[in-house]
């Protein structure tokens, strides 16, 4: 990918994740955070407070574009190290097995947590194996078939591994906080798997545009020089 394509991707996926927590954050944390001020008519601490979540959203954005460069290079060695697609594929389905096993027993906890605990647990499981799979359908009709269990795997295993850190925090709101994060996270995800084809190949046609060009101007230095 040339440098501006990346830095066009790069900006795309930041301002997804940025709006997206924007207006996700606003609404869930409305009666905490908004609503106060709104009746206040303090226009400029709603404002104030858009924008703190817009910057969380970037912030990740970043943490989701990390993670996807790293899913790239895990993704290849797997390739190399098991010296077949359909071995690896077979690993990275152990894998999410193991993620979806480790979230349901060891994050969520569900013999501790109470009734309303449990079903956010519930709603975020559900919209992250759900959107992944929706995720990963498409990026396989829209490339290979072969790519499914890759896609599903990053989909699912990496936005995880992204999401752990907002599993971890402790406080009254922690649970609010786990759809704030894993909705962007899954936005942005989705995003770049979808995306980057058509980031490449446009980066392609931009380097055969740049030689043809290089070419055309080799040809004149010649004419000129006879």
């Amino acid at each position: 990918m040339t440098i501006r394509n990346w830095f066009k991707f790069f900006l795309n996926a930041m301002w997804i994740g940025g709006l997206i927590t924007g207006v996700l954050g606003s609404i869930i944390l409305w009666d905490k955070n908004f609503a106060s001020y709104y009746a206040a008519g303090q226009w400029g601490a709603v404002i104030a407070a858009f924008i703190v979540l817009v910057g969380f959203g970037l912030i990740i954005s970043v943490i989701a574009q990390m993670g996807f460069f790293a899913y790239l290079t895990i993704h290849q060695m797997g390739v190399n190290i098991f010296k077949s697609l359909t071995l690896w594929n077979w690993v990275q389905l152990l894998i999410i097995a193991f993620v979806i096993f480790d979230l349901i027993v060891f994050r969520f906890k569900p013999s501790e947590g109470t009734t309303s605990q449990i079903w956010l647990h519930i709603v975020a499981l559900v919209l992250l194996i759900g959107a992944s799979i929706i995720v990963a359908i498409i990026k396989a009709n829209k490339t290979k078939k072969q790519i499914l269990i890759s896609a599903l795997f990053f989909m699912i295993a990496i936005t995880t591994i992204e999401w752990v850190a907002a599993l971890k925090v402790q406080s009254s709101d922690a649970d609010v906080w786990l759809l704030i994060v894993l909705v962007p996270l899954l936005a942005v995800n989705a995003y770049q798997l979808l995306a980057l084809p058509k980031y490449n190949a446009k980066s392609d046609e931009d380097r055969k545009k740049l030689e043809a060009r290089r070419k055309a101007r080799k040809e004149a230095a010649a004419l000129k020089t006879k």
